[in-house]
């Protein structure tokens, strides 16, 4: 079943099928490596609660459609919120709703990490509670490198997962960090080979799905407790400074520089 006929209220950008108690969600913008525009960022905005909603299902399956997991915002969509407060208002609104969203949600969340993750496919996959890499697949969080504030992933919630030094070097420098890197320093939980991936997320969510549900849910909120009171002492700093930076000088210098290339002048 689609995103729009199992009640599910989303864009064409996310779809969501499901396999018995697991829901499979998927980013699908292949043809841009599932680059976050704004309808697939809205989108994430009120995925989470539905899926909460979802009374049928027990786990959720999270992947990219395609080459890429998700490789980062669209530098078009980057530019519109450098010039529309509105928009910049109500995207960082829905950043914050992915957040807690993921945060909050009942369900166990598995990313199948297919291919790049990248800014906000970072982001998702640092959110999610049991990660699976792709052999050829990476973590990057580049948006300090491009001139923006990192508010909504890496270092909100890397200092939970690995050392405070390691989520420090990552998050200022925007250094890819390889599947297998990731796993050593506790950003994922295993590495597979590619075509692998999903077949293991699946399993894994299967594994999930038939544990008694109550037991379930009630200690994956004990545990993101400790999840949430970072996020929530740190979210609303972290998205007021990055507001501020989309009109950053750099943040233009970087936006011109790559769509000059996009559009041929550069």
């Amino acid at each position: 079943m689609s995103g729009h006929d199992s009640g599910y209220d989303l864009p064409a950008e996310i779809t969501v099928t499901a396999d018995g108690p697991i829901r499979i969600v998927t980013l699908n913008r292949p043809e841009r490596l599932n680059a976050t525009n704004h309808a697939l960022h809205t989108g994430l905005g009120s995925l989470f609660p539905q899926l909460d909603a979802d009374e049928d299902a027990r786990a959720v399956v999270l992947t990219g459609a395609g080459r890429a997991f998700s490789a980062g915002g669209d530098f078009g969509y980057i530019d519109e919120l450098t010039k529309d407060d509105g928009l910049r208002r109500q995207t960082l609104a829905d950043a914050r709703r992915i957040v807690t969203g993921m945060v909050q949600c009942r369900l166990p969340v598995v990313a199948a990490v297919n291919g790049p993750a990248v800014g906000l496919g970072c982001s998702l996959v640092a959110l999610s509670d049991i990660v699976f890499m792709a052999e050829s697949a990476h973590l990057a969080d580049p948006h300090v490198m491009v001139g923006l504030v990192a508010a909504d992933g890496g270092p909100v919630t890397w200092p939970l997962l690995t050392s405070l030094q390691l989520a420090k070097e990552y998050a200022l420098t925007g250094d890819r960090i390889s599947a297998r890197r990731a796993a050593e320093i506790g950003l994922a939980n295993h590495v597979r080979p590619d075509d692998e991936v999903m077949p293991a997320a699946l399993e894994c969510a299967r594994k999930l799905a038939a544990m008694p549900r109550r037991a379930l849910e009630d200690t994956k909120r004990v545990l993101n407790l400790h999840l949430e009171r970072a996020v929530l002492a740190t979210l609303d700093f972290a998205l007021a400074a990055e507001d501020r930076s989309f009109l950053s000088p750099e943040l233009r210098k970087t936006l011109d520089k790559q769509l000059s290339k996009r559009d041929g002048t550069g």
